[in-house]
């Protein structure tokens, strides 16, 4: 068997479409089991060339003879500073593989140092929310972990949510796993329905939305339709549900989730709820239909101050100890401006779960 070629010798050059193929190859060998190592070309285009943001850097480490050892993906991604009147260009570390036959030799390192050179001109912020395992390798490149990102849950069958929380953190396998059920209707449906003149009573809402989030000094998404449609309609194998809430025919809420397994429990990831300004009734009953969506339990994140966490307990939802995301961030450039906390975000759960 010849010797493999040293890091020394491995050529780094920008990714390119006709690289996909053999990126997915490598993606499904070192992530199965994450939305990218286990979907396809469609989902790899929807995820990194057709997001309202832009397309995705990506960097290749490539072998002499061609044979792709490494890849580094940043998604676009754009916060709203409403204090200041402008938009904060940002990305968002996802996909990243090393070549099993060259683990240890830093490629994961080098690509990810290269490609925040090549971002540092354009990205203002570089932030994701890295596991206990990669947080340590995040920090020794300048990240800077700003704290824990809460979720909230909703149990709806609480012996079997007990069951398998228990379950679970013994790492036991579940005695019987059921298929995968969702009563709401995909969000793909719905944005279909809604093209054309019919989505006007969406638009009317997000300008209502957006015009109140104005106020708020914090660093938020804007929710445009346009947006809402790459993120939760078109997402190719994502299966993501929507919930509506009206008065008369007013459209006074919507929200979008996705049923997912969490060990032997199924989950509803509740990523996004949006109603009119102050329309606490509407929030409430987005939370309570999604518990009614035939799930164990629903998690989301009730970002302080809105209408869904002001009406969050009565609703049910609960926030987990112990849990939650850590967010770490830092400059396209170097460390973080000071006083840039975890406070200075408003989040929906949309904007920080794995996709």
């Amino acid at each position: 068997m010849s010797a493999l070629p040293a890091p020394a010798e491995l050529t780094v050059r920008p990714l390119a479409e006709a690289d996909t193929p053999a990126v997915l190859a490598l993606l499904a060998t070192s992530l199965a089991g994450s939305p990218t190592g286990t979907h396809g070309a469609d989902f790899f285009d929807w995820k990194h060339r057709r997001s309202p943001f832009g397309a995705s850097p990506g960097l290749l480490a490539l072998t002499p003879d061609g044979q792709v050892a490494g890849v580094r993906l940043f998604l676009r991604w754009e916060w709203q500073d409403a204090a200041a009147g402008r938009t904060v260009r940002a990305v968002r570390p996802v996909d990243t593989a090393t070549h099993p036959d060259f683990r240890g030799h830093g490629i994961f390192r080098r690509l990810t140092l290269d490609l925040l050179e090549q971002v540092s001109g354009e990205a203002e912020l570089v932030f994701n929310t890295p596991n206990g395992k990669s947080l340590p390798g995040y920090r020794s490149m300048g990240w800077h972990e700003l704290g824990q990102v809460p979720v909230a849950l909703r149990p709806v069958r609480p012996a079997a949510f007990a069951r398998g929380a228990r379950a679970a953190l013994a790492r036991r396998p579940a005695d019987r796993v059921r298929p995968p059920y969702c009563s709401l209707p995909a969000a793909a449906d719905w944005f279909a329905d809604m093209s054309g003149d019919a989505g006007g009573p969406l638009k009317e809402l997000l300008d209502e939305r957006a015009a109140a989030d104005r106020a708020d000094p914090r660093l938020a998404v804007a929710r445009t339709a346009e947006f809402l449609r790459w993120r939760y309609g078109d997402a190719p194998g994502l299966d993501y549900r929507v919930l509506t809430c009206r008065h008369g025919e007013e459209l006074t809420g919507v929200a979008f989730g996705r049923p997912r397994r969490r060990g032997p429990l199924m989950e509803l990831a509740l990523s996004d709820i949006l109603v009119r300004p102050g329309d606490r009734v509407s929030a409430a009953r987005l939370l309570r239909a999604a518990a009614r969506s035939g799930c164990d339990h629903v998690a989301t994140h009730l970002s302080p101050g809105t209408e869904a966490a002001k009406v969050a307990l009565r609703s049910g939802y609960l926030t987990a100890p112990r849990s939650g995301m850590a967010l770490a961030a830092r400059s396209g450039a170097g460390p973080l401006p000071t006083d840039l906390t975890l406070a200075s975000w408003r989040f929906s759960l949309g904007d920080l779960e794995v996709f």
